[in-house]
């Protein structure tokens, strides 16, 4: 108990930490709360993505869960652990119950790992390695429970590893069974992760055959009739079957180890029964027919042959064909047609240059028996003779000889195509035969489906390890990809799994048993449903210290939660140029309440958006000079406010095109097109007139004296500031955006990608956040998208380029643009909802520089770099990334700005190659 104490404590003070460290400055409360018991993701400390994609392939095994979360030790058996393996277990343990009761009840969107990886990481021989291998962590961890759970089972049975719960769960026997040397042998041994070979497989079921059976079990051409070679069978099946799919080999030319990239197939469904020793004789039987039906389909194979390459040499052709072609040759002939090779057009029967003339040649002198008897077409044209170089033929044809050769030549024709058919037909009847032959009912007994996929993406030395989790409730695939857990499908799995296409490929495979059910769960929204009030039992039949840790941590994320929040109401947009200092001023004031903070931004604001628009406002308020003489100043204002609002409206209601956005035009287009409040849209419209830069001449000093009064009597009752506030904070970032929309596009056309990719990205970034309150609040995000993605790739390839130039000047560019630029908005577009083509772009660029590896051009230098450099690539990790914010612009006239967006939109659309979806 002591013991335990302890360890809380140590644990309640290891896991405060700093906010900035885990959720960075930028992000909104989506961003890391968990929401309705979605999975949580796990924190990358630094190339640990394989311990996420193992643990979370074992944390949703209900079972294996229960057993972590439940694991305790009786008080004599833990003061009686001495040695430092004991110990080491015991406490690594601990980290795992910790780890799994956070995973289980956190309000967070992932947890942090780091104190049960700093246990295990210092157990590995190769700890200075930065990348673990899936499977040697595997083994280790399950070493390591077995161990642990030993201790348990050695209270009540010492010894008895039979009782031992992980043993249970994970590990099967086989037996193997053969002769060596003339002597027979028999053993059965354990198996915990089974290894298959991926080389000369297409799919998992030839894999295991090929694993079962070692050699060819032939009779030695001896007296005793011996065998030679072994097999193995299945006594045992565990629960959970995993098997570790062997694609990293030794190059020995190379010295270093190189991964296997071929197309591997596996199925959703796995029948075990045929590899079971109680289907022994079964088996063997259907075995020996498929390979009595495969040497039958080599024999096939030859008769067919004999038909698809008729003759002999290099000139072969399919028999039915060269038939046909001999018809059509006497059927479009009559008999005076045909000439005498003796005759003075004897050249016409020498075509030999075409391929199918020379197979006629050789089928009329063997059918003809104009040659010898042993002799081939061959040994003629070796013989230099006039005879040799001309086709022999008859000397005459009667029309007689023709009618009786056309159908024979028909009848001929047509058997050689039914026998090809028949033959074609035979092999493929053979071939479905051996592939039904296990679909016997009896031989699907025991069927095991799949539960995870371990995907490893890079090559041997360097890579990116995730997961593939089938959530049984929601009846889906889900992809845990360190922090990030999105809903998937079966197609992305096989195209990320299967292999073959990229290096990306499953590297273990984890089944579970469909006999066990408590392994199997229910399906449908109802058992969706089950699931999250099982969920809930789970949590609050953890041990009360588990369950208090997870309550504690929750508790200091609501605290986290609310110093953000805080910190952020204090932040102030900054925009270019403005009256920030004054606001911050404001802010800081003693003394001032938030509603008249509130006011005085608004109040910024709308001068700010007043004095953009003051050019539009003087033209207004020139155009009422009649009604100023004849009426008076309040008149001429109301004529200006009225003939200013029609005009805004109008424009509001033209259909925008490609070229023009009219909501750059005014703050007022944009809020009607928004459907903004009228009372906002109404006072934003009268401080245009209240503005103190239209101060030209009498008429617009008298004009702004009489807005300016009116809006004084405006009263907090009228308009609702803080929403009059948000609506001007709006519109701000939507020009914002747009200038970094076009400063980003002009520079990518002048091809300075490193200086557009960063104002792209905050375009992006900024962008989103305006397209949540409506579709028209931002600009086109697939526009920004498509630029940023172009834009990625281009960089990516020129910073590739100078990796590869081996000039050191050049090498550290080309690092310092991937580090600086390229990675961080990978991450960004990671930590968003990406689309499948931001998706595929990142593969490309991880697959440039994962091509590099092992290539003989370059350096060990340069391939250590290139080791350093590929992690951060090809891993989301959760460190916080930071784009260079880029340089401040100020914001042009709406006249400017709208000539520049329509130059901009006409070179897009009219002469880029690149095209906007």
């Amino acid at each position: 108990d002591r013991l335990q104490e302890a360890h809380t404590v140590e644990v309640k003070y290891r896991s405060k930490r700093k906010r900035c460290e885990v959720w960075g400055e930028n992000l909104k409360q989506s961003d890391w709360r968990r929401v309705d018991n979605w999975p949580v993701g796990m924190k990358n400390i630094g190339n640990t993505c394989w311990f996420s994609a193992v643990i979370q392939s074992l944390f949703q095994l209900p079972e294996f869960r229960r057993l972590v979360l439940g694991y305790s030790l009786p008080q004599n058996v833990l003061e009686s652990c001495h040695g430092h393996a004991e110990k080491r277990n015991i406490a690594f343990m601990q980290e795992l119950q910790c780890l799994f009761a956070l995973m289980l009840g956190t309000c967070r969107k992932f947890v942090d790992p780091s104190a049960a990886l700093e246990l295990l990481r210092d157990a590995f021989t190769s700890a200075e390695e930065q990348q673990q291998d899936v499977s040697e962590f595997t083994h280790k961890l399950l070493d390591w429970l077995e161990d642990t759970f030993q201790l348990t089972v050695n209270a009540k049975s010492p010894g008895d590893k039979s009782e031992n719960p992980m043993v249970q769960l994970f590990y099967g026997t086989y037996l193997t069974e053969g002769v060596h040397e003339g002597k027979a042998f028999s053993k059965i041994e354990p198996f915990g992760q089974y290894p298959l070979q991926v080389n000369g497989y297409r799919n998992l079921s030839e894999c295991l055959e090929g694993a079962m059976v070692e050699g060819e079990m032939e009779e030695a051409a001896t007296p005793q009739s011996l065998k030679y070679g072994q097999e193995h069978w299945f006594t045992k099946l565990p629960p959970v079957l995993t098997f570790e799919l062997s694609r990293f080999e030794f190059n020995q030319s190379l010295g270093q180890p190189e991964k296997i990239h071929t197309r591997l197939e596996f199925p959703q469904t796995i029948y075990m029964d045929r590899f079971l020793h109680c289907n022994k004789e079964l088996i063997q039987m259907k075995r020996e027919e498929i390979k009595r039906l495969k040497d039958k389909i080599v024999f096939l194979q030859q008769q067919l042959e004999r038909y698809l390459q008729y003759g002999s040499g290099p000139a072969r052709c399919p028999l039915p064909d060269m038939l046909q072609y001999v018809l059509d040759f006497v059927t479009t002939r009559p008999a005076a047609d045909v000439p005498s090779a003796q005759g003075p057009h004897a050249g016409l029967l020498q075509p030999q240059t075409h391929l199918m003339d020379v197979q006629l040649n050789g089928l009329v002198t063997r059918n003809g028996n104009n040659l010898p008897e042993g002799q081939d077409t061959e040994d003629v044209r070796a013989q230099p003779s006039a005879a040799a170089l001309q086709p022999p033929a008859p000397r005459a044809v009667s029309e007689e000889e023709l009618t009786l050769l056309r159908p024979c030549l028909q009848r001929w024709r047509d058997e050689t195509e039914q026998d090809v058919r028949d033959l074609k037909e035979s092999i493929d009847r053979i071939k479905l035969s051996i592939q039904q032959m296990y679909c016997d009912p009896l031989l699907q007994q025991v069927p095991y489906h799949l539960h995870a996929v371990l995907v490893h993406q890079g090559q041997a030395n360097a890579g990116h390890y995730w997961a593939f989790i089938y959530d049984q409730p929601r009846r889906s695939w889900l992809k845990y990809n360190d922090i990030s857990v999105t809903e998937s499908s079966w197609e992305e799995l096989e195209r990320d799994s299967f292999g073959g296409l990229k290096n990306a490929s499953a590297y273990c495979l984890m089944y579970i048993s469909g006999t066990v059910p408590r392994l199997a769960a229910g399906t449908g929204a109802r058992a969706a449903d089950e699931a999250d009030g099982q969920l809930q039992r789970e949590v609050e039949a953890m041990p009360p210290e588990l369950w208090h840790y997870v309550q504690e941590d929750n508790w200091r994320l609501e605290q986290e939660a609310e110093e953000w929040e805080e910190e952020q109401s204090c932040k102030i947009p900054q925009m270019e140029p403005s009256p920030a200092s004054e606001l911050q001023e404001l802010s800081s004031e003693s003394g001032s309440d938030q509603s008249s903070v509130c006011t005085q931004r608004a109040r910024c604001l709308s001068s700010e958006h007043a004095m953009i628009a003051k050019e539009q406002t003087a033209k207004a308020i020139a155009n009422c000079a009649s009604a100023y003489e004849k009426n008076g100043v309040e008149a001429a204002l109301c004529e200006a406010f009225h003939e200013e609002y029609s005009r805004l409206y109008l424009l509001a209601k033209e259909t925008p095109t490609p070229q023009n956005d009219a909501r750059l035009q005014h703050v007022l287009i944009y809020f009607l097109q928004n459907n903004a409040p009228q009372q906002v849209v109404e006072r934003t419209l009268l401080e245009q007139f209240a503005d103190k830069n239209l101060s030209y001449d009498e008429r617009s000093i008298s004009i702004m004296k009489v807005a300016r009064a009116k809006l004084r009597e405006i009263g907090p009752d009228d308009v609702d500031m803080e929403e009059y506030r948000r609506w001007h904070e709006d519109y701000s970032l939507f020009r914002k955006v747009s200038v970094y929309l076009l400063t980003g596009l002009e520079l990518y056309q002048n091809r300075k990608y490193q200086e557009s990719l960063t104002y792209l990205v905050y375009a992006y970034q900024s962008n989103t956040k305006l397209l949540l309150k409506g579709a028209r609040r931002g600009v086109s995000e697939p526009l920004i998208a498509l630029y940023r993605r172009e834009c990625l790739l281009k960089l990516n390839e020129v910073a590739a380029s100078l990796f590869v130039s081996h000039e050191e000047a050049c090498v550290a560019q080309g690092i310092s643009i991937v580090n600086e630029s390229v990675i961080p908005c990978m991450h960004l577009m990671n930590d968003c909802e990406i689309c499948r083509e931001d998706l595929d772009a990142i593969q490309v660029m991880r697959n440039l520089w994962c091509s590099y590896l092992g290539r003989e051009d370059m350096d060990e230098k340069l391939q250590l770099k290139l080791g350093e450099l590929l992690p951060r690539l090809l891993e989301c990790s959760t460190e916080v990334i930071v784009l260079k914010e880029p340089p401040k612009i100020r914001p042009n006239s709406p006249y400017d700005l709208c000539s520049r967006f329509a130059a901009v939109m006409e070179s897009i659309h009219g002469a880029s190659t690149v095209a906007v979806k």
